[in-house]
């Protein structure tokens, strides 16, 4: 029984409907304990009649609430008001992608701005081993800022019995604006080959959701269409797929992505978000090439590369002229995955190998399917390789100068272990770092968000500081910092995503007291 505007459902007043479908109604309310708007989601009478698929979904969900991510909406909990469940979820403000799909396609900046924000989201969740299935332009949704939300995550596992095919009509997401058969069409056109088949799935199910969507935001039209759901799967497993009908400005970079991603067999499939995330990432430096194809100057391009040179120039003879020559015992290693285990050295979340300062250890990121990677430590010493304990979710892994703890990141704080022992401790509020540095003076200077300049904080916690100041209609972001060898300065990168003028990315140096901040080279160099 759907629910009236003005009625109460525990705490929550209901606002109005905003969907409904298979799994439930989905309306806007607001919660009078805490003040805020959310979304409630009215489970059906026919999962809380079934006792096995109750417990299943209940499961699930906890996982579900366990992700944190600024690309996810937060899922905050399964209540029950005098005996109906209801999901309480975060209200994503603005439109689906759907709906802005709707008026055509985007231009290649933006459309590569939501990939990215949508392949990060997965990226997340995969690492806390849950899939989408579900992925689709409905349920994405953008702010007016730009920013991406992508709802539903892993409800329609959790919606299906155990060993069952593919029900597309307990699709998640249904909105008001669509019929029943419409988001049974839209919900099919997004479905992998594996899918439509009814066999198992994995995390390459949602990689060739996300191709089928970018492909879309890029071209302007639906891949696989079709007047039935019957023919759109006919379409999804033998259609011709065209990844050439994209603007011609798009970079090499992201057709490969489009290649890679719709490859019906899933074992010739891109297997990770994090790769994609990392051809997203060439498009940063593609693009400049990919204007001079079409009008534009090669000299952005040129000067990019110029750039990375002296910056991997300036740090090795920093590092000559610091160093008075020693002897230095070298140590061959061969590091394998952890039994059952698997690296997780890609994308800018990646946690690959850093050797600490003393040469005795290097610590890693790997991750079990289906569970969240952790970081681990392999002694350079012993042979041995032991997982660190309170490291769940961790990435970008960094030293101290001591070689005694590491700090690093997840999707919400900066922590700090000490390797040898001891309760993993939160310094302060990191939600999408960009990487960070441990100085001789007990300070962390590290990259907080995706589009902020870099702070500094105490290696024992505490509120941080800004070090530098994004320079106004200049940089979007700072990050990466590189300590140099006299331990008293840093490397940064200062990025820019608007491309649409002369502003350009840098490598610049600071002091680590915020002093002397100035550029050394730049795209335009």
């Amino acid at each position: 029984m759907a629910l009236s505007t003005g009625e109460r459902l525990g705490s929550y007043e209901i606002l109005e409907l905003l969907g409904a479908g298979g799994m439930g109604e989905v309306y806007r309310a607001r919660d009078e304990r805490l003040d805020r708007e959310v979304a409630i989601k009215v489970l059906p009478e026919e999962l809380e009649q079934d006792a096995d698929r109750l417990a299943r979904f209940e499961r699930e969900a906890r996982v579900l609430a366990s992700l944190n991510h600024p690309n996810i909406a937060t899922l905050y909990g399964l209540e029950e008001h005098e005996g109906r469940r209801h999901l309480v979820m975060e209200l994503a403000a603005g439109e689906t992608l759907a709906v802005r799909l709707d008026r055509g396609e985007l231009s290649v900046d933006d459309a590569l701005q939501i990939a990215r924000q949508i392949a990060e989201a997965l990226e997340t969740a995969h690492e806390h081993g849950i899939i989408h299935r579900d992925l689709k332009p409905a349920n994405v949704m953008l702010s007016a800022e730009g920013k991406v939300r992508v709802l539903d995550f892993g409800l329609a596992k959790a919606w299906e019995p155990a060993d069952s095919s593919p029900d597309l009509t307990r699709s998640p997401t249904l909105t008001a604006q669509m019929t029943g058969a419409g988001v049974l069409l839209g919900t099919a056109a997004y479905m992998s080959p594996e899918q439509a088949r009814g066999r198992p799935v994995d995390r390459r199910a949602d990689v060739w959701a996300f191709g089928c969507i970018l492909h879309e935001m890029l071209s302007g039209r639906r891949l696989f269409v079709g007047d039935t759901v019957s023919d759109v799967l006919a379409s999804v497993l033998t259609s011709e797929i065209d990844v050439d009908a994209v603007p011609p400005e798009t970079p090499p970079s992201v057709r490969r992505l489009l290649r890679r991603s719709l490859q019906r067999d899933p074992a010739r499939r891109l297997r990770d978000l994090g790769d994609a995330i990392l051809e997203l990432d060439e498009y940063e430096v593609e693009l400049p090439r990919a204007k001079a194809a079409t009008g534009g100057s090669a000299a952005k391009y040129i000067g990019w590369v110029a750039a990375m040179v002296a910056l991997i120039v300036a740090i090795a003879l920093a590092w000559h002229m610091s160093r008075a020559p020693v002897h230095r015992e070298i140590v061959y290693t061969e590091i394998a995955p952890p039994a059952g285990a698997e690296f997780a050295f890609h994308g800018d979340r990646g946690s690959p190998p850093v050797i600490a300062p003393d040469g005795s250890a290097v610590v890693f990121g790997a991750v079990v399917p289906g569970e969240p990677v952790t970081l681990w430590l392999r002694s350079l010493r012993t042979g041995e390789t032991s997982q660190l304990p309170g490291t769940e979710g961790g990435f970008a892994p960094f030293w101290s100068p001591d070689s005694r703890s590491i700090a690093f990141f997840d999707f919400s704080s900066l922590k700090r272990l000490d390797v040898g022992g001891g309760a993993t401790l939160t310094l302060c509020t990191a939600r999408i770092a960009r990487g960070g540095v441990w100085t001789p003076e007990g300070k962390i200077i590290f990259a907080p968000e995706y589009n902020t300049g870099l702070s500094r904080v105490s290696a024992t916690g505490g509120e941080p500081t800004p070090l530098t100041t994004l320079l106004e209609n200049r940089h979007t972001s700072h990050r990466w910092p590189v300590l140099l060898p006299d331990g008293r300065h840093l490397v940064y990168l200062a990025i820019s995503h608007d491309t649409g003028d002369a502003r350009e990315n840098e490598v610049r140096v600071v002091a680590t007291d915020g002093t002397g901040d100035r550029r050394i080279v730049s795209s335009s160099a």
